[in-house]
């Protein structure tokens, strides 16, 4: 197997540009000027996929591509000792973009490693904060929508524990015993800024990834799988874990980050403020395969001289939806990217391709959405 397959440095993908300096917003759209120096700027770890036996697909390709603490989550799973996964949904539209799916691919290796508990909490407060959702809203769409389409893209809900932010009183007691430890020049040099909203999410969020630690006898460590954009709130919680040391004797709390699901024009990573280039879940096939033909690719301007020179695959966004999302076997993507590589393949022929395999994700994931949707009242839902 092609460990470069994507024929894109894992750690150097300098054509995307976005975050300037050495802030990271959780809450914008853009691509890291650089994945490598974002690990160096913010002292990530570097995935190593021999930590973590059967790695998925995400982990195999160098889409997870850094973290924190995962030593001691590796240890976790192999020497069979309890630890905890959590993730959370975010209420605020009617769909879900592909980087959640990715979220939930890294939740679901999790619970099929040895995770004692699965914990997904709706993010009610900070969609209201920050978003401007009403907490009405934002439970309607969570039970409607969100917690069934995770369901369908893999979260096992016999194993994981829901709540909503708004009803759990411990983690809106935890956020305020965090908020007078931190000061607005802290807060400002993770964020970029201190808006009021930012900051009751930031610290609520912080709350909601160390309460499993307080709900056990004895504190065990818990991994975040996130995309790398929210990576301010891992630092934050992090900092604040040491400022409580003494209280709650906090045990680790790793993260681990895929890189995001480029926009199909290869300019941003998929985002709502660009819908032209960016793939929803759900979305209507014929939407899906229109953005699909438009997409940027790595052909050559004439076929004679793609024949002849191969496509330049590390621009092909077509392709890169393929590797992230739709061909789970290596031998597939290997075979895929050999062929368009050495031009034997065009760019016609792989967007075909990524069309036939996102018609049947599509098809897939709506009638797995129906049937979790029968599922929500028999979910463990918490309150404290």
């Amino acid at each position: 197997m092609n460990d470069n397959i994507t024929g894109i440095d894992v750690d150097k993908e300098s054509d995307f540009h976005g975050t300037a300096g050495s802030i990271i917003d959780p809450w914008g759209s853009s691509l890291p000027e650089s994945y490598e120096k974002m690990v160096k700027d913010f002292g990530l770890e570097v995935f190593n996929k021999e930590l973590f036996p059967n790695p998925n697909r995400l982990m195999r390709r160098g889409v997870v591509f850094a973290g924190r603490d995962l030593n001691v989550i590796s240890k976790c799973i192999r020497g069979k000792k309890p630890y905890y996964v959590l993730s959370g949904i975010m209420p605020t539209s009617e769909n879900i973009h592909f980087g959640t799916k990715m979220v939930i691919e890294n939740i679901k290796y999790f619970q099929e490693n040895g995770a004692k508990e699965t914990y997904v909490l709706i993010a009610d407060l900070e969609a209201s904060a920050t978003r401007g959702v009403t907490l009405e809203e934002a439970r309607d769409r969570a039970l409607k929508f969100h917690i069934p389409a995770y369901i369908a893209l893999g979260l096992d809900p016999k194993k994981t524990k829901f709540y909503f932010q708004s009803q759990n009183i411990r983690v809106l007691q935890l956020g305020y015993e965090f908020a007078k430890k931190i000061t607005l020049n802290e807060f400002r040099a993770i964020y970029g800024n201190a808006d009021p909203g930012r900051i009751m999410a930031a610290v609520a969020q912080a709350g909601d990834m160390l309460l499993p630690q307080l709900l056990e006898k004895k504190p065990i460590p818990g991994i975040i799988p996130v995309g790398v954009d929210q990576d301010p709130h891992l630092r934050l919680a992090r900092d604040l874990m040491k400022r409580f040391k003494t209280k709650y004797n906090f045990s680790p709390l790793a993260s681990i980050y895929h890189k995001f699901t480029p926009s199909l024009d290869g300019g941003e990573k998929m985002s709502k403020s660009k819908p032209e280039g960016s793939l929803e879940i759900p979305e209507e096939i014929s939407s899906a395969k229109k953005k699909i033909l438009k997409a940027m690719s790595g052909g050559r301007d004439t076929l004679e001289e793609h024949r002849k020179l191969g496509a330049i695959i590390e621009k092909d966004m077509t392709f890169e939806l393929l590797k992230q999302h739709l061909v789970e076997s290596d031998k597939e993507l290997n075979f895929i990217y050999e062929q368009y590589k050495s031009g034997k393949m065009t760019s016609g022929e792989i967007k075909n391709v990524a069309c036939d395999k996102i018609s049947k994700f599509m098809k897939n994931f709506s009638e797995q959405l129906e049937i979790a949707k029968k599922k929500i009242n028999g979910l463990n839902f918490i309150k404290f």
